[in-house]
């Protein structure tokens, strides 16, 4: 049975760093094995189908891939259709509503607790908020994630110590639904 998955690649290709052609992510992608490549945008997304591994294993090949064939690590995160849609499905805040710079999702390559943040006291950053799903994190920025300082605090490596973690912006997160749904 074939699975189809999107790979989001973490920090390539912005600000002029750890650059990362897509359509040379995509012969990358072609040649491990994986049928129905495409990318989307420049910030790291691949959706792929596949018929054999685990998000896990997948994750892993992608990133010793991209590092012996560019020559620098990046995290990667896997995940299926039905988890990206469940993610969108499952979002806290009234998406519709709002612009799309104003929602993002942090995925994580393991589950996260709320004691994970409990140091954040989150009335301090109101209006902006975040809440948590199954391996991310919603977060409303009614200002852009450019000027959140919530965002800020919630990108510091002791809270993020020992998971990957990668944002999209809600734009995005809808966009990896429709391209693994295809």
């Amino acid at each position: 049975m074939t699975t189809t998955y999107a790979a989001l690649l973490r920090g390539i290709n912005v600000g002029g760093s750890r650059k990362l052609p897509m359509a040379e992510l995509r012969t990358l992608l072609t040649g491990l094995g994986h049928g129905n490549v495409a990318t989307y945008l420049q910030s790291g997304q691949a959706v792929f189908s596949c018929g054999h591994g685990d998000e896990e294993s997948l994750a892993a090949e992608i990133a010793h891939a991209v590092e012996e064939h560019f020559g620098f690590g990046v995290d990667v995160i896997v995940r299926d259709h039905a988890y990206l849609k469940a993610i969108a499905d499952a979002c806290p805040y009234p998406a519709a509503d709002l612009e799309p710079k104003q929602l993002h999702v942090t995925y994580f390559s393991a589950p996260v607790t709320p004691e994970r943040f409990a140091e954040i006291d989150q009335a301090a950053y109101l209006p902006e908020e975040f809440s948590l799903g199954d391996r991310a994190l919603y977060l409303y920025a009614p200002n852009g994630l450019g000027r959140s300082k919530l965002a800020e605090h919630l990108s510091k490596p002791r809270i993020n110590k020992g998971v990957v973690a990668t944002s999209r912006n809600w734009n995005t997160v809808v966009k990896l639904v429709e391209l693994t749904g295809a």
